[in-house]
């Protein structure tokens, strides 16, 4: 078995009633030791994916496999499955060197080694003296190590995580993203990752699959998938963008496009992919890739009034209007440039035509 095709979605389909899928001919394959997330608003179809793997759902079509084998009919505890829920899911009448030690005593590991396995994985969650405290003894984010340390500890094949960040504050949550993320690095497990948070799926995984209506819109790394997003969709799920709608209007042999936007100015932008003249396009531009220093040295410039400027610590958001109701979004960083913008205030913005993507419309 190839270690790219460890974990195996084939063709899988998901109907609760017989009429509308949830999870719509899935086609997907995960390396040994990558780390996947699956990324979606609600209702896309990114947890009934996890839950089939973990085997508490079942596909009405279709097959998964793990190494090879299919699960068809092993039972969720038959998988080696490791979970990691946002809930942490400990038992709170034993001690957390009780909960990890739970999973191993099921699976009937010798009591000796279990002890061993335990102090091990306290350790490697940073958690070494806290064996003999309850559940409730414990903040939530150190009950979430404990979970991770037990989805873990009996050395599973995949483990699955369900949001499992989702209960915690903003800086403990970005604190353990790390740690999550060293702690894949170390172990060279192969983890499938479910959340609805663009940052987090950028800040952790080495491929991201965007869910839409139960299909995947683009299977990409983070950094594809932020910098060329292959749809609209996507374009506008992970991060902000300001969007332009039009036609190809001219081409050159370099990749490089005019598009007629729907107010009738012309823009350029760059493309590796072919385009046709007359093709309707989408293009998408974020807006830290605009310029108010240098707009005037760029490809592409635009002038307008300032509606409304944001602060944000490190930046701020400046909305500036154009035409008739026409608004792009700058992000205008605070270390020394653009100090003295303001509402109201006359103002050009520019950018590169290789700082926009082209989307087919």
């Amino acid at each position: 078995m190839s270690s790219s095709n460890y974990v195996e979605f084939l063709n899988i389909d998901k109907s609760y009633d017989g009429r509308s899928l949830v999870v719509d001919d899935l086609n997907l394959t995960i390396a040994k030791g990558e780390f996947l997330t699956m990324l979606g608003p609600s209702g896309s179809g990114k947890t009934t994916s996890l839950m089939m793997l973990a085997g508490f759902e079942a596909p009405s079509s279709g097959s998964i496999r793990i190494d090879g084998r299919s699960l068809e009919a092993v039972p969720p505890h038959r998988r080696n499955i490791g979970m990691v829920f946002q809930n942490y899911a400990l038992f709170p009448h034993l001690t957390v060197a009780e909960n990890l030690d739970y999973p191993l005593r099921v699976r009937k590991i010798a009591k000796g080694e279990r002890a061993g396995r335990v102090r091990r994985a306290l350790d490697m969650v940073q958690m070494g003296a806290m064996g003999e405290r309850k559940p409730t003894q414990l903040s939530g984010g150190q009950q979430q190590r404990i979970a991770l340390a037990r989805a873990i500890i009996f050395e599973p094949d995949v483990v699955l995580m369900d949001e499992p960040l989702g209960a915690l504050d903003k800086n403990l949550r970005e604190h353990l993203q790390l740690e999550i993320k060293h702690l894949h690095e170390r172990l060279g497990i192969t983890v499938v990752y479910v959340t609805h948070d663009q940052s987090e799926a950028l800040t952790m995984s080495d491929r991201v699959a965007v869910f839409n209506a139960g299909r995947i819109e683009q299977l990409a790394p983070p950094s594809e998938l932020y910098e060329r997003p292959a749809t609209a969709f996507v374009a506008g799920f992970i991060g902000e963008n300001n969007r332009f709608t039009g036609k190809i209007v001219s081409s050159s042999d370099g990749g490089e496009y005019g598009v007629r936007t729907e107010d009738g100015q012309v823009i350029s932008v760059s493309s590796s992919t072919a385009f046709s003249k007359g093709q309707p396009v989408i293009v998408s531009l974020r807006p830290e890739r605009l310029y108010v220093d240098q707009a005037a040295a760029c490809a592409n410039r635009f002038s307008g009034t300032v509606d409304e400027v944001i602060y944000l610590g490190d930046h701020r958001r400046v909305h500036v209007r154009f035409g008739e109701n026409a608004t792009l979004v700058a992000k205008i960083p605070n270390a020394g440039t653009g100090s003295d913008i303001a509402p109201a205030q006359a103002i050009s913005l520019g950018w590169n035509s290789r700082d926009a993507v082209l989307i087919p419309a």
